[in-house]
């Protein structure tokens, strides 16, 4: 029967079931009763019925993408320019605009489908999975596989991976991103959920009754799981980029009056302001930005880290400070039960055995895991039979179960964290002693504890608690993690250590890590706190990290922070870049904007690293832009002046925009030294060293003019051939003092920059050469210029690196 009562009907193996149809029900004979799950022939039959549980592919097909690349700001202006060129009666210009339109959409094209295929490929190695059981037994596939009928555990941390029906158990569910709902829901046998609801408490079983495309939520789902923010990186540089609109269309005003002032006829005042406003856009700016971010992505995941969004590459260029987890990331996340101390009258098998059952089966939690291997290892005849389960809970760090005796009697019991348990069984001296002993070891210690049930599992107490015994779990520290956190050491990054073990615990692990500091007495988190104060944040809850990240912050710090469970995810959220660590859960990986798929700090190392050389190759890129698009206006202001004409035009304004904006993204993939601190945006100096750039180059560029103007005695066609080369090169001239902090030869340039380079002056140099697109000049002069080009680097050099020094510009 089906949950409004109907009969179910059976499947057709032989129809696929579209989106829009209701799915049907699975068959009573096919559902095994007591859940034992579905066949795994089954299950594939039902998979080739139904197909995979997921969305189905929504992007734009190639077409209506490239048509899109000519419906934006800067492809109007292109556009524009050839309607006027057209009106002008200039039909080749058209022409060769309309060219290079198509190639401006075409770059813009390539650059964002790999940047979308790379972010796509590492999605992909983070797919979600559901504990399913399939022939009675419970295995992990992959949420795809799922589907209708599979009976699948709902688990702490875990993402609803399909609209499912609960049959047992009971949790707390988050779906608030899906309907709105600002708290969580209890829910229990009989309660729908839908895919992407978060469990935020608790264990269940469940069938699920609808997947892919005929899930609720399943669009929202998707969106919600993988939704990304600008980062604070691509903001300052957003807001450099809109100072320089603001001052380029002062100085376009300014030109414009003073074309009218000389009685310049409309139609060359149309091509004068069209030249200046492409001359004031960074046209690949975006692009860039996209590009640089992929390739350090791609950089990354060769390195065992996963970007869950391409912002929190530049994240990690200014992290300063990191809080770690212990379990994974400073040590082994090899847990194993290394000594079991039963108390008085009671022996370690028997202990094993009550711990087992008060353990999660199939939920995949590491300590869970290796008590019950233990205790599988040391079976005993009369371990008692479970009948209700309350699974971990974070916020009360034990776990308790309702059991039957080898008497038939009703017991309860209770496993946890030891001062927990203890608080409810009053331990004796003895036992204090030995948990103070075997947590100063770096052990974990976990204590057991029964008596007489009170009602429902984590309701009232009931009869007293008795202490069973203690379990001691061991977890050594990584070989690599003392190099690893003097790494960042050296980087300026400060690691503290943030877990919810016992502070004996915690700090032993500290001094094996190499850890140095005090740790952080128990109690509230003040609002602001300094990362040198404490080494050591010990006993923590979920909701103390949140607050750690939120003190961290107020007091200047951008924060990391590694997490692993469902309650980590709003610390993951309000940290700059979270870090989600190998055996993190969906929760937290959907929450982190890195998810590690190797244990240990090495993969945090190579994001710092990798990241504060995406920063540079960005700081470079931006350099060059706001450098480029202000000497461009200013020398129309300047030519202006000079000849009464504009000096450049919408055409030649296009080339330069071409040659040099787009082949300038080359400087994604340069050689670049990344800096020995945290990196920040101080748009104030960065503002001062491109002005001493521009002042540079508009002389180098307004030489060459004058030269030509009152030297040569060239007329308005040469004049605007010999600005267009005078930019080119001097562009060129400019890109290689700004790529290199120190002095240009510090470094050899990437072979793309070279290649590019060369294509780029090359290219100019044809044009000109060869009057194509525009009035021909001497193949002398142009060699001429492109060397004075050559002395001004040298020149512009010589006073770059005291000007970036003063400023730390690095």
């Amino acid at each position: 029967m089906t949950a409004t009562g109907d009969p179910i009907p059976a499947l057709d193996p032989g129809r696929r079931v579209a989106p829009g149809d209701a799915p049907p029900a699975p068959t009573a004979a096919a559902l095994p009763p007591g859940s034992g799950g579905l066949s795994q022939d089954e299950a594939a039959r039902r998979l080739a019925t139904f197909g995979p549980n997921a969305m189905p592919d929504t992007r734009l097909n190639p077409l209506r993408l490239a048509l899109a690349k000519f419906w934006a700001p800067v492809p109007w202006m292109l556009e524009a320019a050839i309607v006027l060129e057209l009106g002008l009666g200039k039909e080749i210009e058209a022409g060769i605009i309309a060219l290079l339109l198509g190639v401006n959409a075409a770059l813009g094209l390539f650059q964002e489908s790999r940047a979308e295929a790379t972010l796509a490929a590492l999605k992909s190695r983070l797919a979600l999975t559901a504990a399913v059981r399939r022939d009675g037994t419970w295995r992990r596939v992959p949420a795809r596989e799922l589907v209708p009928g599979d009976v699948v555990k709902l688990a702490l941390g875990g993402v609803v991976a399909a609209d499912v029906r609960l049959t047992g158990g009971e949790v707390l569910l988050d779906q608030s991103m899906l309907t709105g709902e600002s708290l969580p829901v209890e829910a229990g046998a009989g309660t729908e959920t839908y895919a992407g609801a978060l469990v935020r408490r608790g264990e269940a079983e469940a069938e699920v009754t609808a997947t892919g495309a005929r899930t609720k939520f399943g669009r929202t789902a998707e969106l919600v799981r993988t939704a990304h923010v600008v980062s604070t990186q691509q903001k300052a540089v957003l807001r450099v980029v809109r100072n320089l609109a603001l001052f380029n269309g002062i100085v376009i005003g300014l030109v414009v009056a003073y074309s009218a002032h000389l009685g310049m006829p409309v139609a060359e005042r149309i091509p004068l302001v069209l030249t200046g406003i492409l001359a004031s856009i960074p046209v690949a700016l975006p692009a860039t930005f996209t590009l640089a971010a992929a390739l350090g992505a791609q950089a990354l995941a060769k390195r065992g880290v996963l970007p869950t969004r391409l912002s929190a590459v530049d994240e990690a260029a200014s992290m300063t400070v990191l809080c770690s987890d212990k379990t994974g990331t400073l040590t082994q996340n090899a847990l194993s039960v290394t000594r079991v101390c039963a108390m008085p009258g009671r022996d370690a098998a028997h202990v094993l055995a009550l711990a087992a059952v008060a353990s999660s089966d199939g939920g995949g939690d590491p300590v869970d895991g290796a008590i019950r291997a233990a205790a599988a290892r040391a079976r005993v005849t009369d371990a008692p039979q479970l009948v209700t389960f309350l699974p971990f809970d974070p916020a009360k760090k034990m776990s308790e179960a309702r059991v039957t005796d080898a008497a038939g009697g009703t017991r309860r019991i209770v496993k946890g964290a030891y001062a927990v348990v203890a608080a409810l069984a009053e331990a004796t001296q003895s036992a204090e002693a030995e948990a103070t002993a075997l947590a100063a070891a770096g052990l974990r210690v976990l204590a057991v504890a029964e008596g007489a049930p009170g009602g429902a599992p984590g309701g009232a107490p009931g009869g007293a608690m008795t202490l069973v015994g203690l379990i001691a779990l061991s977890d050594p520290p990584r070989p690599d993690s003392a190099g690893l956190i003097r790494e960042l050491t050296a980087l300026g990054v400060r690691t503290v250590m943030v877990t919810g073990d016992a502070a004996a615990t915690a700090e032993a692990v500290a001094k094996a890590v190499g850890l140095t500091g005090a740790v952080c007495p128990p109690g509230p988190i003040p609002e602001t706190v300094e990362p040198g104060r404490f080494a050591v944040y010990a006993g923590v809850l979920p909701e103390d990290k949140f607050q750690l990240v939120k003190a961290f912050q107020h007091g200047g710090d951008t924060v990391g922070m590694c997490g692993d469970g469902a309650n980590d995810a709003p610390a993951l959220r309000q940290a700059q870049m979270g870090v989600a660590v190998m055996t993190a859960t969906d929760v937290a990986k959907s929450a982190a904007g890195m998810v590690l798929t190797e244990p240990g700090l090495g993969g945090i190392v190579a994001a710092v690293r990798e990241g504060r050389a995406t920063f540079q190759r960005i700081l470079s890129y931006t350099l060059n832009s706001i450098t480029k698009k202000i000497v461009q206006v200013l020398l129309l202001a300047v030519g202006l002046v000079m000849t009464g004409h504009a000096i450049l035009t919408p055409l030649l304004m296009v080339l330069i925009l071409i040659t040099g904006d787009f082949l300038g993204m080359a400087l994604t993939t340069d050689r670049v030294r990344p800096s020995a601190t945290p990196n920040r945006w101080r748009i104030g100096r960065l503002t001062i060293a491109g002005a001493a750039i521009r002042v540079g180059e508009l002389v180098f560029c307004g030489g060459v003019l004058a030269f030509g103007a009152y030297r040569l005695g060239y007329g308005i066609g040469s004049l605007r051939t010999l600005a267009f080369v005078a930019i080119v090169y001097g562009n060129q001239a400019t890109t290689y003092t700004n790529r290199e902090r120190r002095a240009l030869w510090s470094s050899r340039p990437s072979h793309w920059l070279l290649l590019s380079s060369a294509v780029d002056i090359s290219t100019a140099s044809t044009l000109a050469a060869t009057g194509t697109a525009m009035a021909k000049l001497p193949i002398g002069v142009l060699a001429g210029v492109l060397g004075a080009a050559a002395g001004f680097a040298v020149c512009l050099d010589l006073v770059k690196v005291p000007v970036f020094r003063r400023l730390g510009i690095g």
